[in-house]
């Protein structure tokens, strides 16, 4: 599984790249950048996995995320894939939200989606073990995960599936549960097939129903957010861990909005908040 470096440069004493390789889980090549701090040799470092939204690559974060000081100082590894397979050959949809783009973190059932839309397999499997086999100051033995809307839905989603894999798992603006949605019932829907059963292993909310369980979570949400009520409904989410007894910290923040200027003000917080977690 080797990887093509497309770029690397120095940033707060580390190394961001930018890489590309041919994957067998979704049959294209995946770009996905890692920044790795500046660390003694033979030391391993943590991972914090950020997970991207609709319309969004690797490079929505790794240009306007403003994570790599954070990073530098909690010495923490910080890996974006990408949202979806991409290029000549793959499906899409004339929609922003279906098709390339927005992956959604399923592995679609349905043609002509499934043939390489397995972005859980990408993100659970084939990317960490690359990751492991190709960057030794990342111990994977240590992670942790976040994301933003679509990548929220994705962290929360895949960190309740993985309870002994991630040591902690935060949000922004995530996409609370799917299954109550627009965008999750055409996500879902399209990817899955109509049974909406099978909808359940991709939504937090049901997730926790059914008995899934992390220790904690942490999200922030714009209250200015334009898709707050009809798309996110982070109080869907709340209602499920009170259910549950699962601690959440849902941070309202006032007058912030979708964008990666309110990701890039609490983007320190979430490092650090998890930092201390994978300490532990």
């Amino acid at each position: 599984m080797a990887i093509e470096t497309l770029s690397e440069s120095k940033a707060f004493g580390g190394v961001q790249g930018i890489y590309r390789h041919a994957s067998s889980a979704t049959g294209t090549d995946m770009t996905f950048s890692v920044f790795v701090p500046a660390h003694e040799s033979g030391t391993r470092l943590p991972v914090l996995w950020y997970l991207s939204g609709l319309t969004c690559t690797h490079a929505n974060v790794t240009d306007k995320g403003e994570y790599r000081r954070a990073c530098a100082e909690a010495g923490v590894v910080f890996i974006a894939p990408d949202t979806s397979p991409r290029g000549e050959g793959v499906p899409d949809d004339d929609a922003w939200d279906f098709g390339q783009g927005a992956g959604f973190y399923v592995d679609a059932k349905e043609a002509p989606w499934s043939a390489n839309f397995r972005m859980r397999s990408y993100v659970e499997d084939e990317l960490p073990a690359l990751v492991a086999a190709e960057f030794p100051a990342a111990d994977l033995s240590r992670q942790s995960v976040t994301g933003h809307s679509m990548g929220g839905h994705g962290a929360l989603t895949i960190a309740l599936r993985n309870p002994d894999r991630f040591r902690s798992v935060s949000a922004f603006a995530p996409i609370a549960s799917p299954l109550e949605c627009p965008w999750g019932e055409k996500a879902l829907g399209g990817y899955l097939g109509p049974d909406r059963a099978k909808w359940r292993a991709y939504d937090a909310c049901a997730l926790i129903d059914d008995g899934a369980r992390v220790a904690e979570i942490l999200v922030d949400q714009g209250d200015a957010d334009n898709f707050l009520s009809a798309q996110l409904k982070p109080d869907l989410l709340r209602a499920a861990c009170d259910r549950a007894g699962i601690p959440l910290t849902l941070r309202m923040q006032p007058g912030y909005d979708h964008s990666y200027n309110f990701i890039s003000t609490f983007m320190a917080d979430h490092v650090a908040w998890h930092a201390e977690r994978l300490r532990k």
